[in-house]
């Protein structure tokens, strides 16, 4: 690991929340806890997604270098985390969104929403660095991941125009704020993995230093 890049990661993370926290509780006047639960369901969707996509095509990339079989291992590792945090995020929005209604059984649901709530906001933070364990197939495999997400989170609210009740300019800076700043993680992360410790995103990822 490299300990500038992961210091840099924690503060992305840090920075992302105040940021919005901050956007949604002064500026458009208010938190939402169902339009921030409904985000992370569709992040979780996009996630569910791009990953595997991603990782095929880079395993088409790979082929050329040498045997795939062996990542079998890894890949497997990689695909149950991400299942289990996509999984946890619906169990938590369904709880959250139910307990309201649910009589005396907000007394078991609500604190278990909230335990929920809490428990994936520790993964998101924990799974962060190698995104759900993909740095054990490939090194370069987290920025990549990482950077696509947060392009195709952030582009529908562009698209469809929805700037989460800000101004035009506010609202384009706000939304564009994460995928940039992973986009620039991601790059230094890749620059520091190619010069640092001959890591490249092309090359095998059972070459020397890949893995």
């Amino acid at each position: 690991m490299d300990p500038l890049v992961e210091g840099l990661k924690r503060v992305r993370v840090v920075a992302g929340l105040v940021t919005a926290l901050g956007v949604y509780t002064v500026v458009a006047g208010g938190f939402s806890l169902e339009e921030a639960l409904e985000n992370v369901v569709v992040a979780s969707l996009v996630l569910l997604v791009v990953t595997p996509l991603t990782v095929g095509v880079l395993l088409m990339v790979w082929r050329s270098g040498g045997p795939i079989r062996p990542l079998r291992g890894s890949l497997w590792g990689s695909l149950n985390l991400l299942l289990r945090f996509v999984g946890t995020a619906l169990l938590t929005f369904t709880v959250l969104r139910v307990a309201p209604t649910s009589g005396l059984f907000v007394l078991l649901l609500g604190p278990l929403g909230l335990w929920l709530l809490a428990f994936l906001g520790c993964a998101a933070v924990r799974l962060n660095a190698n995104f759900f364990g993909t740095a054990a197939v490939h090194r370069a495999l987290p920025p990549v991941l990482a950077t696509v997400t947060a392009w195709l989170t952030a582009v529908p609210d562009l698209v469809t125009g929805d700037l989460h009740g800000l101004g035009l300019r506010l609202g384009v800076v706000f939304i564009l704020g994460a995928p940039v700043t992973v986009t620039a993680l991601g790059l230094l992360e890749t620059r520091r993995l190619r010069r640092h410790h001959g890591v490249r995103l092309r090359g095998h990822p059972l070459a020397p230093g890949a893995r």
